[in-house]
């Protein structure tokens, strides 16, 4: 009787722990963005819901996320210290000379806006990398 509580205990915990995320999450937009003078990449995801810029004045692709998709940068986001965000070190200086684009991850949550310092697009800070990497694999056709 002990084993079915734990398992019906355990279910309905992880079940309000996901509700509280994804309601966290519905409260966030993340922009990302890459430019230099040949290539331009704006990504905006909020509500489950992506929206792609790949041209300087160019027009919005929007695309509602797959389930999978959204749960997986879900979990990727609640790894993330949005207070330290704007700390975050680049590991690579390619941007410096036009060797990448020049990146940037903004988050806003809850009416405040967290920001990274620029870092090359493909090469993000460390801390953040998993995340930023599904966001723009996310946004590749």
């Amino acid at each position: 009787m002990k084993v079915i509580a734990m398992i019906f205990l355990s279910l309905f915990l992880s079940k309000s722990c996901n509700k509280e995320l994804n309601d966290e999450m519905k409260k966030t937009t993340i922009e990302y963005q890459a430019l230099s003078r040949g290539y331009f990449l704006n990504i905006t995801i909020h509500d489950e819901a992506l929206s792609i810029i790949d041209k300087q004045g160019g027009k919005s692709r929007d695309y509602k996320l797959s389930n999978s998709d959204w749960k997986e940068l879900s979990n990727l986001y609640k790894e993330i210290n949005l207070k330290k965000l704007s700390e975050y070190k680049a590991p690579t200086e390619k941007r410096f000379y036009d060797g990448a684009a020049i990146a940037n991850l903004r988050i806003i949550y809850d009416g405040k806006t967290f920001e990274t310092q620029a870092f090359d697009h493909g090469t993000p800070p460390i801390e953040i990398e998993k995340f930023v990497n599904k966001i723009v694999s996310i946004a590749k056709p």
